[in-house]
């Protein structure tokens, strides 16, 4: 069993103190939105990786390249640009601490910010993860936004993506950890999303075990919101 502890949108102190968590995490998940400092601290003092998306209020993370000399942006020396030592999985399927986790981070275009996207530019950038063996199914859709209708909500910004109903029916992961929507005092329900798929909003933290090789998933601890 993988120990994860899967944060998004609010900062939880206590967690960055070492309280909270049940146990000892193998990985911390991060579905956007929060302070890249915050993820540090929680990979610092947890000592695991993090992998993470970003959210429509992260900075933008486009155009950075790694290299053997560090990094890059336009050809230019640039400083890393998310997380210290955190894995982006924005458009791209990474496997860490025995999980496959497939990522895509942004909202629905609602303004001129970073991270936001249409509804036909979100499916484009969809297909990034459809390209690879039906044989490497991911355990994990790590989203920033929900999909369409499962946890998400009317108004413009908070609505989520109809076309991760397509992409979850391809992929087949085990779950779809979103943030975005913040709970504000309620308790959302995890939903069922296509066929043998738990969509599952983190916003605050959940802390949840999952067998890779069965996909069973025990959740241990959750606090819906800061």
């Amino acid at each position: 069993m993988v120990n994860v502890l899967a944060v998004a949108d609010e900062v939880v102190d206590s967690l960055t103190l070492g309280r909270g968590a049940i146990g000892h995490p193998d990985l911390v998940l991060a579905a956007g939105d929060l302070p890249f400092d915050y993820l540090e601290t929680l990979a610092t003092v947890y000592d695991v990786p993090c992998v993470f998306v970003p959210g429509n209020h992260d900075r933008d993370l486009g155009g950075y390249r790694r290299g053997r000399t560090g990094w890059t942006r336009a050809g230019m020396p640039a400083t890393s640009p998310g997380p210290a030592g955190a894995v982006n999985a924005d458009g791209r399927t990474v496997t860490v601490a025995g999980l496959r986790i497939s990522g895509l981070g942004g909202s629905p275009r609602y303004s001129d910010g970073p991270n936001q996207y249409s509804e036909s530019r979100q499916r484009m950038r969809s297909w990034g993860l459809r390209l690879r063996p039906r044989t490497a199914r991911p355990h994990i859709l790590l989203t920033h936004a929900p999909a369409r209708g499962v946890g998400d909500a009317d108004d413009r910004p908070h609505r989520g993506f109809a076309c991760y109903h397509g992409l979850v029916a391809h992929l087949r992961p085990t779950l779809l950890i979103h943030g975005h929507i913040h709970p504000y005092g309620a308790h959302p329900a995890d939903r069922p999303i296509g066929t043998g798929t738990v969509s599952m909003n983190v916003v605050g933290y959940c802390q949840f075990e999952i067998d890779p090789a069965t996909g069973d998933v025990e959740v241990m601890r959750r606090r819906h919101g800061a």
